[in-house]
This record gives C-alpha cells, structure tokens and sequence, in this order.
C-alpha cells in the first residue's frame, strides 16, 4: 500500500488541517490520493466531522463506509467510545476498508485519532493499525512549550515498532505568545535526528491553515 499515517502527540493540535492538506494538495499536483479516517468519536449530529473534512479533500467521491468504518458518539479514545456505545470495533474490518480505498487510488492518507498509543480496539492502539497498514508516520505536535518531550516519545515508540518516520509538522494552535516557539523545531531535530517539515504560525482561519500547509509541505513528503 502506498500513502502516509498521520498521527500526532495530542489531541487537538492541528492533524485533520494536515491530514486534508496533504491530500488536496496532492491531488492539485496530479496524484490521485484517496483519505481515510478509521474511527471518528465525538462529531455531533449534523455536524461536519474530521471524517467528512477528510473524505471532502479526497473528491467526496468514496463510500462513507470506507473512508470511516466506525461512527462514535462520545468524545474519547475510540474503545471507550466503542464500549460504552456497546460496539466492537475489529481492527480487519478497518483493513479491509483501508485495502479496498487503496485499490481505488494511487495512494491513501490515514489519520489516527489523537497520539500514536491511543486504544482503537479493546486489544489494540493506533499503533497496531500503522504497522498493520506499513505505511510511513507523519508526526503532527503542537508548537508550544512541552512539545519536544512529547515528539522525542513518540519518535521512540515509532522506533521500537519499526515505523518509519517521514517527518515532524508543528501546528500553532493558540495565539498567545509562547517563547519556544523559535527553539522547538531546532531541539527536536538535535534531539530525535527527526526532520521538522513545517512550523506553522497561528491563523483563526483553518481553510487558511491548511492552504498555507499544502504550500509548506509541498514537495517535503512523498506518496
């Protein structure tokens, strides 16, 4: 399978902006890249989930089932969400999901749900599912103070399960000044040896964001 897993050391901190980006602007290019995201928890009725930002950035053109296999009411990690709601959630229905979308495009974009350990099924993390795909790992973290500790332990839990790294994008997600900011790219690089992609200054405007994101990362990942 070809494509990238976006994952990120939080929640909240920009990776459905990255994920769509990354898809229309290489759609833009040429690339016919197909969106999936495998558990959404938390989208109220009515309301346009990450899920359906996703599948909008694809072309809107794939079945609902595929691109989100599990619908989740409560906001919190998909099993608890799943439990609570008396469901299962089967980490190969998700792959088969996931094959049948990479048959349909040249390459695929999977976006996990908050950090890279978060529980999808009663057995396994989302960590599981990214080994289970193969697929590269785009790390999304928040531009802020503390985000170094949280990049440099999810670079070392990519490591221990031999993902293989494409990069670091940091996302401001508050206006408020934050004097990491200049230094976090840098120490991270020192740190993890990691490649940051992008750091992005803070815009309300998330259709902003995510042009000025598609323009970022042009050429800096590959499919």
């Amino acid at each position: 399978m070809r494509g990238l897993f976006v994952t990120a050391t939080d929640t909240g901190v920009g990776k459905t902006e990255v994920a769509c980006a990354l898809v229309a602007a290489a759609r833009a290019a040429g690339l016919d890249v197909g969106a999936m995201k495998p558990a959404q928890a938390g989208a109220a009725p009515g309301e346009t989930s990450d899920a359906d930002r996703l599948g909008a950035a694809a072309g809107g053109g794939d079945p609902p089932e595929l691109v989100c296999p599990y619908r989740l009411a409560a906001p919190l990690a998909p099993a608890v969400a799943a439990r609570l709601e008396g469901r299962e959630i089967r980490l190969d229905r998700i792959l088969a999901a996931a094959g049948a979308l990479a048959a349909r495009h040249a390459a695929l974009v999977v976006e996990g749900a908050g950090g890279l350990l978060v529980p999808l099924t009663e057995r396994e993390t989302f960590a599981d599912l990214a080994v289970a795909l193969g697929l590269p790992v785009l790390v999304v973290a928040r531009a802020g103070l503390g985000t170094v500790n949280h990049v440099a332990l999810t670079v070392e839990a990519l490591a221990a399960r031999r993902l293989r790294l494409a990069g670091v994008v940091l996302n401001r997600t508050a206006a408020a000044e934050d004097p990491s900011v200049p230094h976090n790219a840098a120490e991270i690089e020192r740190l993890t040896g990691a490649r940051v992609l992008a750091s992005l200054p803070y815009l309300h405007d998330i259709a902003a964001r995510e042009r000025d994101l598609g323009s970022a990362l042009r050429g800096k990942v590959q499919f």
